[in-house]
């Protein structure tokens, strides 16, 4: 079992090759924006983007994707690494400018440049990031390659495996990039809107995996018929591999929609602190500490808090206006 588990790595040109350009690129150009800003462009970032690019190898390269065809737990196992770890932790790098900027610079300014300036990219790149085209191109993309007849052929055919996987994998990235804030994506929806967001995907995630773990029958042929090992059934295989699927791939979800949550009264809180009482002139020869009584407020004097001015409704705007 361990030599098979060692023989079974698959070091392909291919993809070992677009990984090392990826990684060579964002390395170049973040040492160049490291030195001129530091503190944006930080170790961290680049660590998080170069541990994203180690997570497709493992995923594609190890033994994972040998015994996926035999076992469905090492299948869960891969496509929780292409679509839950690697994505969030390529975009928390931020790369995208560190990777323009590690291009030869005559082909960043000549050649890309203009290409990304021109304005009809910039409207279709908006509209293929808004919220909801990104959430429906990962559910869309699980729930299809999860359906029997999709996900056995993926699993018959390398072509369409790569296809599977290039599935999840992109469909992940534009998942995940409103909930992070890709630079130079301007935010489309309130930070609040990611929860329900994250809430959403996780119940696709948790109604797929229910449907593995309480089946009575082998869902996916390709396991009942394919050589078993240890004695494991192909059924017993099949719910550990939903429970796989459903409580790694929850935390994944979940555990930023509390750090939302959290972050988001937070800023509550702080915007309560410094918002100002509105001003009311017939409090302005009022004695300190008097009530304010020509407004609602019934708070100390206006007078006391914001002096020559009058009552407006400014104080109702987010302290951003």
């Amino acid at each position: 079992m361990a030599e098979a588990i060692l023989t079974s790595w698959r070091f392909d040109p291919r993809l070992i090759g677009l990984l090392a350009l990826a990684a060579f690129l964002c390395i170049r150009g973040w040492l160049r924006l490291h030195r001129q800003s530091p503190e944006r462009f930080s170790a961290e970032r680049l660590v998080s983007y170069l541990a994203g690019l180690a997570a497709p190898f493992i995923a594609l390269a190890s033994p994972l994707d040998a015994f996926g065809n035999l076992l469905l737990m090492a299948h869960m196992v891969q496509h929780l690494l292409l679509i839950v770890v690697a994505p969030p932790l390529i975009l928390m790098g931020q790369p995208i400018l560190p990777l323009l900027r590690g291009l030869p610079p005559r082909l960043f300014k000549e050649g890309l440049g203009p290409f990304l300036s021109w304005h009809w990219l910039q409207r279709m790149a908006r509209r293929l990031t808004h919220p909801v085209v990104c959430w429906l191109a990962m559910a869309a993309a699980i729930v299809f390659w999860h359906i029997p007849r999709w996900y056995d052929l993926g699993l018959g055919s390398s072509s369409w495996h790569g296809v599977e996987h290039a599935c999840f994998f992109y469909g992940a990235m534009l998942f995940w990039s409103p909930v992070i804030g890709l630079w130079p994506n301007r935010l489309q929806w309130s930070r609040w809107l990611m929860i329900p967001y994250l809430i959403a995907a996780d119940v696709v995630n948790t109604a797929l995996s229910a449907w593995l773990v309480f089946s009575t029958h082998v869902v996916y042929r390709t396991y009942e018929i394919a050589p078993r090992i240890g004695g494991m059934s192909a059924l017993d295989d099949q719910s550990p591999a939903g429970a796989i699927m459903r409580v790694p791939g929850s935390i994944a979800f979940l555990i930023p929609a509390f750090i939302l949550t959290f972050a988001g009264h937070q800023r509550d809180a702080q915007t309560i602190a410094i918002r100002p009482y509105p001003a009311c002139p017939a409090s302005a020869n009022a004695p300190a500490q008097s009530t304010c009584s020509a407004c609602p407020c019934s708070a100390p004097s206006c007078a006391t808090v914001t002096s020559a001015a009058s009552c407006s409704p400014s104080y109702l705007r987010s302290p951003s206006q």
